[in-house]
């Protein structure tokens, strides 16, 4: 029987999927769990190098002609700092360029990297970035740091805008070996709802699933997305999210989760 103190919480009783990496885990978990619900951590991203680790090295080595480098993850900043570590080269933000990066997330782990950060949108997504970068960056060099597989949104765009724009890839997310096993334990007992994080953390929990021989979408679980281009992967794969995080943050994520499972009422969930 519950106390009086956990009924009103507002995740009381619900077991919510959490798909980020082994890394990531924590913020997310702890602040369902602060509401009342059972994270299931089921990680369906690993970060690993590219295999071809020489545009890396070479970026790295050459910061100083670059006038723009925009970091698009908190993931991104720690390669680029292990990377460097490893490479001896020092990671030092030379005098001419200036850092964007896209979440406060990001930007806190590149300050501590030891980056000036210049720019950090007002939304946490692709598309806000170029809003605000696009006259700045025009004739100006860019450096894009970024996973592999990775929309071409932000380099088109500033092409198109009149900069002369590098990629790199910095790291790649694969889904881990064991996930399939992981996600059929964690399954035993149905989970109300799902959390998503990034397009990645959706196709591979569908390859996941498909592997464990089971359904997709979960069945009688509920999506949720962290913002607008992981729900447009959601909708490709049949999934709809019943809610969208806003801001596109961890925090705009846990309260999605709270508006999305409110509507099903106080019983045990959308099963």
């Amino acid at each position: 029987m519950s106390s009086p103190s956990s009924r009103v919480l507002p995740l009381a009783g619900r077991r919510v999927l959490v798909t980020r990496a082994v890394h990531q885990l924590g913020k997310l978990s702890d602040g369902l769990r602060a509401l009342g619900a059972e994270p299931v951590e089921v990680p369906m991203l690993e970060i690993r190098p590219p295999e071809d680790q020489a545009p890396l090295h070479a970026a790295l080595r050459n910061l100083h002609e670059y006038d723009w480098l925009i970091l698009t993850s908190a993931n991104t900043v720690r390669v680029l700092a292990v990377c460097a570590a490893e490479q001896e080269i020092p990671l030092t933000q030379p005098a001419r360029l200036r850092v964007a990066a896209i979440g406060s997330a990001t930007a806190e782990i590149a300050r501590k990297a030891g980056f000036s950060v210049a720019l950090t949108p007002r939304e946490y997504v692709a598309e806000s970035l170029l809003h605000e970068l696009a006259i700045e960056a025009a004739g100006r060099r860019v450096l894009l740091a970024r996973a592999e597989v990775a929309r071409d949104v932000i380099p088109d765009a500033l092409r198109k805008a009149g900069a002369m724009v590098d990629v790199i890839d910095a790291y790649r997310n694969v889904m881990p070996a064991t996930a399939p096993k992981v996600l059929l334990e964690a399954l035993k007992t149905p989970v109300d709802a799902a959390t998503f994080s990034s397009s990645s953390s959706v196709t591979h929990l569908a390859e996941a699933a498909k592997h464990a021989k089971i359904a997709f979408p979960l069945e009688g679980a509920l999506a949720v997305s962290i913002g607008p281009i992981t729900s447009q992967t959601l909708r490709e794969l049949g999934w709809a999210p019943a809610a969208e995080a806003n801001p596109s943050n961890i925090s705009g994520l846990i309260d999605a989760v709270v508006t999305a499972l409110r509507k099903t009422g106080d019983g045990s969930g959308p099963r």
